[in-house]
């Protein structure tokens, strides 16, 4: 999925979408936000040029936006309600189409762990998603090959801190995190990215409810030579596990797949460094760089 951004009030008013066909959910969320604005719009009694001339935006915009080909934003959707004297019901849409203009995977992802009462993650490469700063997520998706456009780069940062609020989230869901230790020794964008991501692990690991451990190089019996994964435990009591290398994401179901990574994730962190030893270990670390 590739995004444009829009013209009108310096292109910050909406964002043209060239949805997947695949990508249902979104699809049918902007058009049912098309079909309320049209209705209010004929029933206040203005063309979509009226309605463009008195928000600010062109009539073209309008236009696309009621055919649910692009993504209002909310500015556009707090004009057009105030406009319309749509009373609310055209704001109460922006938070849904802000996430709308998410990846379906970054999506998907989100919900499971919405849903979760606990989640595990082995991470060998870099610092997992939800323990990563603003600029180390910025710093991760401008390094990509083939190189993202600006656009894409901020709203790929924004999903990912979007989904940090599941730290704000009450009753808290247990969190434990394995990090590779070349994950802290990398210096992913530059020193100080890596200083602020180093002082951000010491800051989210003393949560009650969160638990970061470190597996040292020098181990030498290591269960997570398949890679790095994550497990998801829902309120109702289903397991789910996720999966993602290259361009590839994919969440299992299978008891039996999710239970053998279970078992896996139970010996990295008994070969890794107890909680208590890894913020040591990361503070530091935090000192050497």
């Amino acid at each position: 999925m590739t995004d444009e951004v829009g013209a009108g009030r310096s292109g910050s008013g909406t964002e043209r979408q060239d949805w997947d066909d695949g990508d249902e959910e979104a699809s049918a969320l902007l058009k049912t936000v098309g079909r309320q604005l049209k209705l209010w719009r004929e029933q206040a009694g203005m063309t979509q040029a009226e309605l463009g001339a008195a928000i600010g935006y062109s009539e073209e915009q309008v236009s696309s936006v009621e055919r649910g080909r692009r993504a209002p934003k909310a500015e556009f959707l707090r004009a057009a309600d105030e406009a319309l004297g749509a009373g609310g019901i055209l704001v109460a849409f922006a938070e849904d189409v802000a996430r709308a203009k998410y990846p379906k995977k970054v999506r998907d992802l989100a919900k499971l762990e919405d849903e979760a009462v606990e989640i595990g993650a082995y991470s060998a490469h870099n610092i997992q998603g939800l323990l990563q700063t603003e600029e180390y997520a910025r710093a991760l998706f401008r390094m990509r090959r083939p190189v993202f456009d600006s656009e894409h780069i901020e709203t790929q940062v924004a999903a990912r801190l979007a989904r940090q609020e599941i730290f704000k989230r009450w009753p808290s869901p247990i969190l434990s995190f394995v990090q590779e230790e070349v994950t802290l020794r990398r210096t992913l964008g530059g020193r100080g990215v890596q200083r602020k991501q180093l002082e951000r692990l010491l800051e989210v690991g003393q949560l009650r409810n969160v638990e970061i451990q470190v597996m040292p190089t020098v181990c030498e019996d290591h269960a997570g030579m398949g890679g790095q994964f994550r497990l998801l435990s829902a309120r109702n009591g289903s397991k789910a596990a996720h999966l993602e290398v290259q361009q590839l994401s994919r969440v299992l179901t299978e008891p039996k797949d999710v239970q053998l990574l279970e078992t896996r994730y139970g010996i990295i962190r008994a070969q890794a460094l107890t909680p208590r030893e890894s913020l040591a270990f990361i503070e530091k670390a935090l000192g050497e760089t």
